[in-house]
């Protein structure tokens, strides 16, 4: 299961509440290394779902329309002068 960065936010703002609420000396530091922890997680989080993001941006950039090809193929003759003549 892959935590999302949204969690792990909490997650870390409720470790470091605890810290700030208790009088012991042993909880705050446990809550200060969980909120570390916390923290740490939610940048790889964050980064995790940055790549997932622009991962799917790129899959579906093929899915994107195209420009349709030009009726006139006039332009990429090496003759441009070709069908211009009146045939009459």
């Amino acid at each position: 299961m892959q935590l999302s960065s949204i969690l792990c936010r909490a997650q870390e703002a409720h470790h470091h509440a605890v810290a700030r609420a208790t009088t012991l000396d042993n909880v705050r530091k446990v809550a200060n290394v969980a909120a570390a922890a916390w923290a740490k997680e939610g940048v790889a989080a964050g980064l995790r779902e940055n790549r997932k993001l622009s991962s799917k941006g790129f899959a579906e950039a093929h899915l994107l329309p195209k420009e349709p090809p030009a009726a006139d193929h006039r332009g990429r003759s090496e003759n441009p002068d070709r069908g211009h003549a009146d045939p009459g």
